[in-house]
């Protein structure tokens, strides 16, 4: 029997431990997004056999393909007992290709596989996001110099001085996007203030940009895995500071991602102007994600 439980932050050291041996770049695979997001998505993990095991869902619950190393077959069938014991159909998320072809090995016929486009994740050059060469990226800078043409910006990092600022800055941000009216921002936004809440515990990093003394955009991210750098958060005041996305995007990658090969900066939800945002920067690769269904038990 799989015991599951409620995240803590004092699991993370745990979790990392056991999320390093498979070094997914997969925003699943990160202890903030698994812990910042429980709430919205009643997750709970265990500790099995030398693999973490994450399952969610506030009816039917879902599992995330399991990070570790060890017997991923008896995993797999532990995790599928667990559905049949809650009377539920085994469904497991956030599969990558290797994992699906892997499973495909080990389960023939058993799963039927379907691919969740809203849920790739969109990776990035560095260099690219830090220098937006050529005329692929002309429009970006063109923002960025009419913003410092019309605005004395301001970057630095974030620290425990100026981060109740950001706090402040998400609150408003959310009053004139009307958050508590939908109720994906609304999940968002109590996932966005926990990780401001528990910055330093889950060693985040992150940005800030300032206009006349107010902060305008912020970022906050961490290191996924050996080569990736993930952005779990960006806001601004676009509207009023235009370009003010691009800049604080571009300052953030120079500083904490330079000498790592890729940044995430996770999926779209499948909203379409995310999508039409994320497919701007030129993504140097997506990370395809597939959901499996038992159909032969």
């Amino acid at each position: 029997m799989i015991n599951f439980q409620t995240v803590t932050i004092a699991d993370r050291e745990r979790v990392n431990a056991v999320l390093k041996l498979s070094d997914f770049r997969a925003a699943e695979y990160s202890f903030a997004n698994i812990f910042n997001w429980s709430k919205a998505f009643k997750s709970e993990i265990a500790f099995y056999e030398g693999f973490l095991l994450v399952r969610g869902g506030k009816k039917e619950k879902s599992y995330i393909y399991p990070a570790g190393a060890g017997d991923l077959k008896a995993v797999i069938t532990a995790l599928m007992e667990d559905a049949a014991m809650l009377g539920h159909p085994f469904v497991m998320r956030a599969i990558q290709a290797e994992g699906k072809q892997l499973l495909e090995q080990l389960f023939p016929g058993r799963f039927h596989f379907t691919a969740l486009r809203n849920t790739f994740d969109y990776l990035y050059y560095p260099e690219e996001l830090m220098n937006l060469p050529g005329r692929k990226f002309q429009s970006k800078r063109n923002l960025i110099s009419r913003f410092h043409k019309k605005f004395e910006g301001h970057y630095e990092d974030i620290t425990a001085d100026n981060l109740p600022e950001c706090v402040l800055m998400n609150e408003e941000w959310c009053r004139m996007y009307a958050c508590h009216e939908n109720s994906s921002l609304k999940a968002e936004t109590c996932a966005v203030r926990r990780a401001l809440d528990h910055f330093s515990e889950e060693a985040l990093a992150g940005g800030l940009l300032r206009v006349a003394g107010k902060v305008v955009a912020y970022t906050v991210g961490e290191q996924i895995n050996s080569d990736t750098f993930i952005v779990h958060i960006e806001k601004a005041f676009g509207g009023e500071y235009s370009g003010a996305y691009q800049v604080i995007n571009r300052e953030f990658a120079e500083r904490h991602a330079a000498h790592l090969k890729y940044i995430n900066r996770e999926d779209d939800t499948g909203d379409e102007g995310l999508r039409k945002a994320k497919l701007s920067y030129r993504p140097a690769l997506m990370i395809e994600k597939y959901s499996a269904e038992l159909i032969i038990a």
